[in-house]
């Protein structure tokens, strides 16, 4: 970050992202003050519960994003089951049924260059355990606007290759640990 306080999060994972976000989300105090944008990779024929379940477990506000959404600070908004996640320049969301990106939709990729461009250098990207290339792309994204770039470590990682992928696209990401993701949103994200 380039002096930049930090004005909105973006988080992605596939396989193996229920254990990792909830090694995360729960540590969040109640006065969290940036948003945070979770696209996981799930089945498109199924209906998302990770609202629902994380709701229940976090001190801050936990929704699934509408479309035309205006963000708000403190809450946390997954991607709907089969719709890509955007964030507008405007700071509102929306949804697209746009083609999938690397076999995925909703798609890190699609969500982390939408909000780049929205947050510049004011945005925190994170790419957690997952099986494809999907994250690699867009965090590049993010780096090249001046934002922070960080990545699970692979070698904790329940599925290495999107972690892996995302270090080999954006070398000077911070790899870090789920417990040290969790510490550095608490130490960013202050009311």
């Amino acid at each position: 970050m380039n002096g930049s306080s930090p004005e909105a999060v973006v988080i992605g994972a596939s396989a193996g992202a229920l254990e990792a976000l909830s090694l995360i989300l729960p540590t969040l105090p109640a006065d969290f003050g940036l948003p945070l944008f979770i696209v996981v990779h799930v089945p498109p024929d199924r209906e998302s519960l990770l609202a629902e379940l994380f709701g229940a477990k976090c001190r801050i506000k936990v929704r699934e994003a509408e479309d035309k959404e205006p963000v708000h600070g403190g809450t946390v908004y997954f991607a709907p089951a089969d719709y890509h996640l955007l964030v507008e320049p405007d700071k509102s969301l929306s949804l697209s049924n746009e083609e999938p990106v690397l076999y995925s939709r909703p798609s890190l990729d699609v969500l982390f260059e939408s909000a780049a461009d929205a947050y510049g250098p004011g945005l925190i990207g994170i790419v957690l355990t997952g099986a494809n290339q999907d994250g690699a792309r867009g965090l590049k994204a993010i780096a090249e606007a001046g934002g922070a770039a960080i990545v699970q470590n692979p070698l904790g990682a329940y599925a290495a290759a999107m972690p892996e992928a995302a270090i080999a696209e954006v070398p000077g990401a911070k790899v870090l640990s789920l417990h040290e993701i969790a510490d550095y949103l608490q130490g960013v994200g202050k009311a």
